[in-house]
């Protein structure tokens, strides 16, 4: 029993708290990227192998948010002759648009396409830009297009970023970017590919300072040689290109914009080298600027407690393997949490927060129940503040898929958002006896909600059955 909704990521809920009203992600889940200002995310071209359907699978099962796709993938195995262009029909549009959301992914750059110097045809990639929520374009256009180009980037409010194939591809070289650029509309600028750059024996950070103020978005690459077009990608921070210089040049330009992963080698299995790629890019990029999220546990679960064994980390993934709980070390307040998890066959589970005593977490932190569906009462669904709060609507997926929670607690307020839908919004100061909620019912509680502690540990719970949690992310407020 389920129900998909859509979900991209709107504008923030403004929510009352003391003095003063901040920005709180109450009704959607929020864009986790560690850098304020900068969205990592993937081109589908990574893995051009699969469909794109399978492509978003593996996008979302790194923690990112945000997509480039390139036209002619095929969007599924089971309709392998639809591709992912912008010719499609506005019915597989519509189709596109919630596989994104369901997935809580956004569809941002679109290329590398051909924009010819002719307005019909130029103006279906844009239409198709406009109706899918593209920022920007990615294409290496004729010289002599450019006019036609700028005039319907100002008008779309759609940017076009010129991308480099390596030599002896038109652009190849910054220089010529440049010149195209000139004299032409902040909606045009370059698409920096870093390993197409050192293809061709151009440094990385030397283009970046040469396009100063033109950059838009990045194909970030690492390569295991520098001016040999044979090279290829490895794990970012390992290789010639320099990705911490690069990132710091373009954090000192004050860039703003997109990074598409766009690794293009080991194609059947390239998830293992993408995602330390992934936790390189966010542990450099933190350092910069952070946005203040963070993983809440380490791989290494050396910041958690539980006893050795029964929890382990693989492949970005935490497994319950029975016989404790995991809590953090740290305590955390006021904050959003961020995760997915997913339930075997009849599994329940759940997330403690504000736990203040783990020698009787029961009576001192608050749960949200990880279940399968319900438990028979309106208390225990899948969603609920356990004993105390139902969930205002059931979207919880079947056993064996991924489901998307995010948890904000501020003062006295508490909010869950699942699956794109907002529902909990629970006042704890409305709790004010112990064992009873405020429409009568009893529940197990010794202490009063509203007493309960607004400091503690986050845990998840050992309930006996199998149960999986990814992309743990947690936000201090």
């Amino acid at each position: 029993m389920y129900i998909i909704m859509l979900f991209l990521i709107p504008a923030a809920l403004a929510v009352s708290a003391g003095a003063a009203d901040v920005e709180l992600p109450v009704n959607h889940h929020p864009a986790a990227d560690v850098y304020d200002g900068w969205k990592l995310g993937s081109q589908a071209y990574t893995f051009n192998r699969f469909t794109f359907y399978e492509a978003l699978d593996k996008i979302a099962s790194l923690g990112l948010h945000w997509v480039e796709a390139y036209p002619g993938q095929a969007l599924s195995t089971e309709n392998p002759e639809a591709k992912m262009i912008h010719t499609m029909s506005p019915e597989l549009q519509e189709q596109v648009k919630q596989q994104l959301a369901v997935r809580g992914l956004q569809l941002l750059n679109y290329g590398v396409v051909n924009l010819p110097n002719n307005e019909a045809e130029c103006r279906q990639v844009f239409d198709f830009a406009k109706n899918m929520g593209i920022e920007t374009i990615v294409a290496e256009p004729p010289e002599d297009a450019f006019e036609l180009i700028d005039k319907l980037c100002q008008e779309y409010k759609i940017k076009v970023a010129i991308h480099n194939h390596p030599e002896p591809s038109h652009y190849w070289n910054p220089e010529t970017v440049l010149k195209v650029c000139k004299d032409r509309s902040k909606w045009i600028g370059a698409c920096g590919d870093t390993g197409h750059w050192m293809r061709s024996g151009i440094h990385p950070v030397e283009a970046l300072r040469k396009l100063q103020g033109r950059i838009i978005s990045m194909h970030l690459k690492d390569l295991n040689e520098f001016g040999n077009k044979e090279a290829h990608d490895v794990v970012w921070g390992t290789g010639k290109a320099d990705i911490k210089a690069i990132l710091a040049e373009l954090h000192k330009q004050k860039f703003a914009g997109a990074f598409s992963i766009e690794y293009e080698y080991n194609w059947d299995n390239s998830l293992p080298e993408i995602r330390p790629s992934v936790a390189y890019f966010n542990t450099v990029a933190a350092a910069l600027k952070p946005s203040g999220w963070k993983n809440l546990f380490a791989d290494d679960l050396t910041n958690a407690q539980c006893k050795e064994g029964t929890w382990t980390v693989g492949e970005g993934v935490l497994t319950w393997h029975g016989g404790d709980y995991i809590w953090t070390r740290d305590k955390y307040g006021d904050f959003i949490l961020d995760l997915e998890f997913k339930v075997s066959a009849g599994a329940n589970s759940g997330i403690f927060f504000r736990t203040g005593d783990l020698a009787n977490y029961v009576h001192t932190g608050i749960e949200v129940q990880v279940h399968e569906t319900t438990d028979g009462t309106k208390y225990g669904m899948c969603g609920a503040i356990y004993d105390c709060m139902p969930p205002a609507k059931t979207v919880v997926k079947p056993a064996g898929e991924w489901n998307r929670y995010t948890i904000t607690c501020k003062a006295n307020k508490i909010y869950v958002v699942m699956n794109g839908e907002q529902i909990i919004a629970m006042d704890l100061n409305k709790w004010t006896e112990k064992g009873k909620n405020p429409d009568g019912t009893d529940n197990k509680f010794e202490t009063a909600y509203k007493d309960m502690p607004r400091s503690g540990y986050i845990g998840f719970q050992d309930h006996g059955q199998p149960v999986w949690f990814r992309n743990i992310k947690i936000k201090s407020l």
